[in-house]
């Protein structure tokens, strides 16, 4: 079996910030923020966070950031609650969530979080109204890391995630949407952080998500289609959360990602032989981390966030990941194992 190249992909990911003239970096110019999450996650994985000028990085985030509160995918775009999460995760990287004014993030107006909250429970992603599962947990994650869960009517969220519920135990975008490995990690991971996992049957969707393993080893995000390695993240994450991860073969997924690299340049796609992106790099990174690939740090399968900062944002305020800000901080209440040995019980 091929080993990680490390260092290929700690070069590969530093390149696509550097080349900003190349297709890559053009066609991403809108969505910047969730790249920048990805590969720095990526590298904070590889152990090599430091291989960034953080300074940076925290100057170019907050140059993202809308009077509203809310963060754009770059300087001069729209805000939108998918690069908010982006860029409060890649403050959490840092530490340097003391850089925001949390309040504003959390409350401002109809652009963002707390003003995106429906009368049914749900969340749009912006002004322009559109709904989907994705945009309840990212509102929830976001506002799990900023301490801030009481600002939404928690109830509510959960039970519209629970109406996108389908017979086959997954969830969907909305209320009688197909399942899929995307949408069920948003749903149970949401779930999760708001202390909700009893309501998921956890064998009937363990049963559904352990079928997306194919021959190769990879995992698709439905029936039919090809594998991907940014499943290994999607798929694998939720059997973790409801504690069923043991149903698929691991040492085949390890062996498809690893066949999915780019041994000469860095990189990792979504098949063998494909071309790289650091979308993939990350989900792929993330996938064996969440493995115990020797040499990676553990990421939390709920936050998306190297276990020990989640650790670090848990020290400052006890209880304030979990929901109420009164519960245990014992990443054991939200239905999955202690961070220490979430991992290690995964290989």
């Amino acid at each position: 079996m091929a080993e990680l190249a490390v260092d290929k992909h700690v070069k590969y990911i530093l390149s696509v910030e550097k080349n900003k003239d190349s297709f890559e970096s053009v066609v991403m110019d809108h969505l910047r923020m969730n790249g920048a999450y990805w590969g720095l996650t990526a590298l904070d994985l590889l152990g090599k966070l430091d291989s960034v000028n953080v300074d940076e990085v925290i100057s170019w985030i907050l140059k993202c950031q809308h009077e509203s509160g809310g963060f754009s995918g770059n300087i001069g775009h729209d805000p939108h609650i998918l690069y908010t999460l982006s860029a409060v995760q890649v403050l959490a990287l840092f530490n340097k969530l003391d850089v925001l004014d949390i309040d504003k993030v959390a409350t401002f107006s109809k652009l963002d979080i707390t003003g995106l909250q429906n009368e049914d429970g749900s969340f749009s992603g912006d002004m322009w109204g559109e709904v989907d599962t994705r945009f309840s947990y990212i509102a929830i994650c976001c506002l799990s890391i900023l301490c801030c869960l009481d600002k939404i009517n928690v109830e509510k969220a959960v039970s519209y995630i629970l109406s996108c519920k389908n017979l086959d135990g997954g969830f969907g975008c909305t209320p009688g949407g197909e399942s899929h490995a995307g949408q069920i990690f948003c749903c149970v991971g949401a779930l999760a952080l708001t202390g909700s996992l009893h309501y998921v049957d956890k064998d009937l969707l363990g049963w559904w998500l352990c079928e997306r393993q194919v021959k190769s080893g990879g995992l698709n995000g439905r029936p039919e289609k090809l594998p991907d390695v940014c499943y290994s993240w999607w798929v694998l994450s939720s059997l973790i959360m409801i504690d069923r991860v043991h149903w698929i073969d691991k040492e085949k997924l390890v062996k498809f990602i690893l066949d999915c690299q780019d041994v000469e340049n860095g990189g990792i796609s979504d098949r063998p032989d494909d071309a790289v992106d650091v979308y993939h790099t990350y989900f792929g990174v993330a996938g064996l981390s969440l493995l115990n690939y020797p040499g990676l740090k553990a990421i939390d399968p709920a936050y998306a966030l190297p276990v020990d900062v989640v650790d670090v944002l848990l020290s400052f305020e006890p209880g304030c990941l979990a929901i109420g800000r009164g519960c245990s901080s014992d990443t054991h209440d939200r239905g999955f194992e202690s961070q220490e040995l979430l991992v290690s019980c995964v290989w």
